[in-house]
């Protein structure tokens, strides 16, 4: 439904919007945006790993190893400090963008 493009350029917003409550694992993260999105968000193991390792390379996230009795290890990303600040950020540009699209090409909610 939606074109690769548009998903690709807002995937850092949407997976560090998932760990702005809690941290999560990557298959947690995955599977948020697809629950919240209606199963209009689905992600590729692989792409959404690369994008969690630039992120933490960035130092936007920082992932903790955990290992559980009875459960396999797992990665737990969290937000950092400087995560939040570019979370803030890019909530605030895409508000913006949003406006704009909807004054240029005049769409409104249903």
């Amino acid at each position: 439904m939606f074109s690769p493009d548009l998903k690709r350029g807002s995937m850092e917003l949407l997976i560090l919007s998932a760990l702005e409550a809690r941290p999560r694992h990557g298959y947690d993260i995955g599977k948020l945006l697809e629950d919240k999105s209606d199963g209009q968000l689905e992600f590729r193991v692989s792409t959404l790993y690369s994008v969690l390792y630039r992120m933490e390379k960035r130092e936007w996230i920082r992932g903790r190893w955990v290992e559980k009795k009875g459960e396999r290890r797992r990665c737990y990303y969290t937000l950092t400090p400087k995560g939040r600040e570019v979370l803030a950020r890019q909530q605030q540009a895409w508000m913006a963008f949003a406006a704009m699209v909807r004054r240029v090409t005049g769409v409104r909610h249903a």
